[in-house]
């Protein structure tokens, strides 16, 4: 494998391309150690080490650090270590160890979310936001049912009324045009027209 090209990605951090496709990212001390050179071939030996041992590695220490500070769900931490420019096969590698080891966990993390969104948000905003962040309907469900199980159950009427309270709607004084202002501001917020033609009247 020929090294055709390196740029600087970073500080201290370089692109390297091998037969003129982007291969990895490398430290500046790499390059020496590995007598990585433009013009130069890479024997299969060091390639192989690179990729099987010093990538997945620093993946797995990039997500341990990720995640000390707060949670992601799994396609939020692939997300991350793709933009650190890491081969596909090192994030899939570093995302099946920490999952392993249980500190990524969509189902927990839905859980987590609607249980503490459940006063605030909507169903449908709480799902929306969910799937946003890589987690299957199918998880964001069964997080539903295990939270009813517990007790735990929305109440949008009592949301919407909470709302209305809150920007001093009252239907008795309010005309047509203030009606479907305050109606869009809650179809926005993710609660069914049903439901919120019901409390509006």
């Amino acid at each position: 494998m020929l090294i055709t090209q390196i740029t600087e990605a970073a500080k201290s951090r370089y692109r390297i391309y091998l037969d003129e496709q982007f291969a990895f990212v490398l430290y500046k001390g790499e390059l020496r150690q590995f007598h990585i050179e433009e013009g130069q071939e890479l024997s299969e030996e060091i390639y192989r080490h690179i990729m099987t041992t010093v990538l997945p590695r620093r993946a797995k220490l990039r997500s341990m650090n990720l995640l000390q500070s707060r949670d992601y769900t799994r396609k939020q931490l692939e997300d991350k270590l793709r933009q650190g420019d890491y081969p596909d096969a090192c994030i899939e590698e570093a995302l099946d160890y920490v999952e392993a080891y249980g500190y990524i966990d969509d189902a927990r993390y839905a859980r987590d979310y609607i249980e503490y969104n459940l006063s605030t948000k909507s169903r449908i905003r709480i799902e929306t936001d969910l799937m946003k962040k890589g987690i299957s309907r199918d998880v964001i469900r069964c997080a539903y049912e295990e939270l009813e199980h517990k007790g735990l159950r929305q109440d949008e009427a009592a949301m919407i009324q909470a709302l209305l309270q809150k920007r001093h709607y009252c239907a008795d004084t309010a005309d047509s045009r203030e009606k479907q202002k305050i109606y869009g501001y809650l179809c926005r917020r993710g609660f069914s027209p049903e439901t919120v033609m019901k409390a509006l009247s």
